[in-house]
């Protein structure tokens, strides 16, 4: 499945270069794969993005430590956006701020499963 164009147009991209994934280097052909198995049967752009979702929360092992903006939380959930983005919830203390997973920097090493963001950040374009 080709990446999807029309989410850019709708301000859902990919976050800034320095938030690359930390994953081991996928092959594009690896990616368009999974890509096509998070989207199978879905039909029009929400129901696609409903399905990264699903991926990432099945495969993304939760919680983990990242840093963000030189603070340390937890991402302790994975949510959907009325937008359509998929959003990490992230906490420190008792503050809990969602955090769309494309802007999301991960730890190194990445946590298992972080394979379907990449995934994801590919669909985007």
């Amino acid at each position: 499945m080709p990446p999807c164009s029309s989410r850019r147009e709708r301000g859902i991209g990919l976050g800034a270069s320095g938030y690359a994934c930390l994953v081991a280097a996928l092959s594009k052909a690896e990616l368009a794969a999974m890509a096509e198995k998070a989207t199978v049967d879905c039909y029009g752009e929400d129901e696609q993005a409903m399905g990264f979702q699903t991926m990432i929360v099945d495969n993304l092992k939760v919680p983990f430590v990242t840093s963000v903006l030189g603070v340390d939380v937890t991402v302790e959930d994975i949510d959907l956006a009325d937008d359509g983005s998929i959003l990490a919830i992230c906490a420190r203390g008792g503050i809990r701020q969602a955090i769309r997973v494309v802007d999301l920097p991960l730890p190194a090493p990445p946590p298992a499963g972080a394979e379907w963001i990449e995934a994801y950040r590919y669909w985007l374009g």
